[in-house]
């Protein structure tokens, strides 16, 4: 493990080049890496690990959608494809990645499957963290570990496929075996993570619930959305408002500021483009970090979790949740988004 200094911090972060996947699999030879849920984590993680030429099965409740995408992904129904439980006891390391919801309800049946050496993986502290409020408490002599890919299962299997890797975070709760860091680390490789950098289940809980809540989802759509708003009540034409809030910012400007930082990319904006941004970033920057410190209390608190339990534990929630969700799509910003996305020219409509 390498000590990198990141803008004064020494952080310990793991790399493919002192970690290979030589290695990875090395480690994991007598494993039996059982995926227990085809839902966001699992299918990129799963079939990553399979491609890497690791030993995995797969653990999903037979008969629904994602049952059938996982026959569709090549998982074999009585050799790689099973039924939870089974797939839990037939496992060495299971990897944990149903939602946290249905890792709540499904923990007393998973739990009869932990044996003394066995390892519990995670992608998520939340079970961990929560504990209290999810009940989710390892037996002695299992090792619990996890590696967090910081996006969707999506992009980490789309990144995958062209040769690259999403970064991980990875965190040992138990070492019950002596083995948990390599294992925690070999799995990172394993399902095609750029590099390892070290936290904890707490820290890492505390930073999604955030992140998620924030920059990544939740603060960029409120954001978004009242630039949208106020250009449209200003005169201005669905078209033009979605590309100067959306599209420019997705398009030009984020693949930018992914491959040279925020600061090349305002030292290449026009000086009127620089002006305004400086001008305008304190005032959002104070306007916003109140806001940020209320939702990061939240989280620490335990109370945006037990929200989350909740409302996700709820008979009628994928109902509930459906509609919230139509009601986001079908707002007049992601219509309109939906018709200049079929502009672009690489889908061949101009």
């Amino acid at each position: 493990m390498a000590v990198l200094n990141f803008g004064g911090v020494n952080e310990n972060v793991v790399t493919r080049n002192e970690f290979p996947l030589e290695k990875a699999r090395e480690v994991l030879k007598n494993e039996t890496i059982a995926v227990i849920g085809y839902g966001v984590q699992g299918p990129g993680q799963s079939l990553n690990l399979r491609d890497n030429g690791f030993n995995v099965i797969v653990g999903q409740r037979s008969g629904g959608k994602t049952w059938q995408k996982a026959l569709d992904d090549g998982w074999i129904p009585g050799e790689t494809l099973f039924e939870i439980e089974e797939a839990a006891c037939r496992g060495t390391i299971l990897q944990y990645l149903l939602s946290d919801a249905a890792q709540i309800e499904l923990w007393p049946r998973i739990e009869k499957c932990l044996a003394p050496g066995k390892a519990l993986y995670f992608s998520h502290g939340f079970g961990i963290t929560y504990r209290e409020r999810t009940h989710i408490c390892p037996p002695e002599g299992v090792d619990v570990i996890l590696v967090a890919p910081k996006g969707s299962g999506t992009s980490l299997r789309r990144m995958f496929r062209e040769g690259r890797g999403l970064n991980s975070s990875f965190a040992i709760h138990c070492d019950a075996t002596g083995r948990a860091w390599e294992r925690a680390v070999a799995l990172g490789i394993g399902v095609g993570s750029g590099y390892l950098f070290e936290t904890t289940f707490q820290k890492e809980v505390y930073s999604d619930l955030t992140g998620e809540r924030g920059t990544l989802m939740g603060a960029i759509q409120g954001l978004l959305l009242a630039q949208y708003e106020t250009l449209r009540e200003r005169g201005h034409d669905p078209s033009e408002a979605f590309n100067e809030t959306v599209e420019e910012l997705t398009q030009s400007l984020m693949p930018l500021f992914a491959e040279n930082g925020m600061d090349w990319m305002y030292a290449n904006c026009s000086t009127t483009a620089q002006r305004g941004a400086l001008d305008w970033m304190t005032p959002f920057h104070d306007a916003t970090k109140p806001l940020f410190q209320k939702l990061y209390d939240e989280v620490a608190s335990g109370r945006e979790a037990q929200r989350s339990i909740d409302a996700n534990s709820q008979p009628d929630y994928r109902e509930s949740l459906e509609r919230e969700l139509a009601a986001l799509r079908e707002s007049e910003m992601w219509r309109t988004g939906a018709v200049v996305r079929r502009l672009r020219p690489e889908n061949g409509e101009v």
